[in-house]
């Protein structure tokens, strides 16, 4: 059986042909507003994947008007999925939670929520509501694993465990709810086998579609800061040496797992290492090549 491509999987998830909107809510994170650290996640730049019509300097309902505007006629009939992406989208009260999850909801052709969050930030409460919502609109609930490495997640300020994502995984896949990871490979300290065994890992749990970025050194981060002093070391690899390493994780993935990507692009004005100046599609040129 071949495995099914991702937008196939959208497609037939929510019934249509269907474009992720990006929406920035405002939220923050408990690793970065001293709930459970300082600074976030050593390598976290949010201008890094958030476009302009998905900044917090307007509502959510002028976020995915702008953002239809730039997606229209790119499809005959095409409808949409709010996503709410940036920083943590679970972390804050249930009551704006709901709030706004049902203004994205309200705009026209938006048939349903993409959610992206950590582990430590889906409480009962929380998925009770994504459980509600899903019963009329599809939810999926991407949730930032990162590793399966403990000293890992430590070095990089997640202020989590590989426990917690198990259980996270575990409980919201329990109600219902579609269930997306987040894994970054190159983490610092590392090595190949370290990343294939996250990935056999994550494999073994109710998730049913990864996506996957290569790390990323970006401006205005404290790994950058960390990685300009060489207090840090990260991988030097090729984009052939990258595209090698997923092409020996997608072998050893479960069919029924759908990849939404493999490779992250930041901007060039952000991006310090690796820079491999590859647009999404020549990087699968290179995935393809024999």
């Amino acid at each position: 059986m071949a495995r099914q491509q991702y937008s196939d999987f959208l497609c037939q998830l929510y019934g249509h042909k269907v474009q992720k909107l990006n929406v920035s809510a405002g939220f923050t994170c408990p690793n970065r507003d001293g709930t459970k650290g300082q600074g976030g996640c050593t390598y976290c730049n949010n201008a890094s994947f958030t476009p302009a019509f998905g900044r917090a300097t307007s509502s959510v309902t002028q976020q995915l008007l702008d953002a239809k505007l730039f997606y229209e006629g790119k499809y005959a009939d095409m409808k949409y999925v709010a996503y709410f992406q940036s920083y943590t989208n679970t972390y804050a009260p249930i009551e704006r939670l709901q709030e706004l999850y049902n203004e994205a909801l309200a705009v026209d052709d938006v048939v349903g929520l993409v959610i992206s969050t950590r582990p430590d930030c889906l409480g009962d409460d929380v998925i009770e509501l994504l459980q509600g919502i899903n019963e009329e609109y599809k939810v999926i609930v991407e949730i930032g694993v990162e590793t399966a490495h403990d000293r890992t997640l430590e070095l990089i300020n997640r202020c989590h465990s590989w426990q917690c994502a198990q259980y996270a995984i575990n409980k919201v896949a329990q109600r219902g709810l579609v269930v997306g990871a987040h894994l970054i490979l190159g983490l610092p300290g590392e090595t190949e086998d370290d990343m294939m065994t996250t990935v056999d890992e994550v494999a073994k749990l109710p998730v049913r579609t990864i996506k996957f970025h290569q790390l990323q050194v970006l401006r205005g981060t404290r790994l950058a800061q960390h990685w300009e002093r060489g207090e840090v070391q990260v991988l030097n690899w090729t984009a052939q040496e990258y595209a090698h390493l997923c092409r020996r994780i997608i072998s050893r993935l479960p069919e029924n797992i759908i990849i939404e990507r493999m490779v992250s692009t930041a901007p060039s004005e952000l991006l310090l290492h690796p820079r491999w100046g590859l647009k999404p599609a020549q990087f699968q040129q290179i995935f393809d090549a024999p």
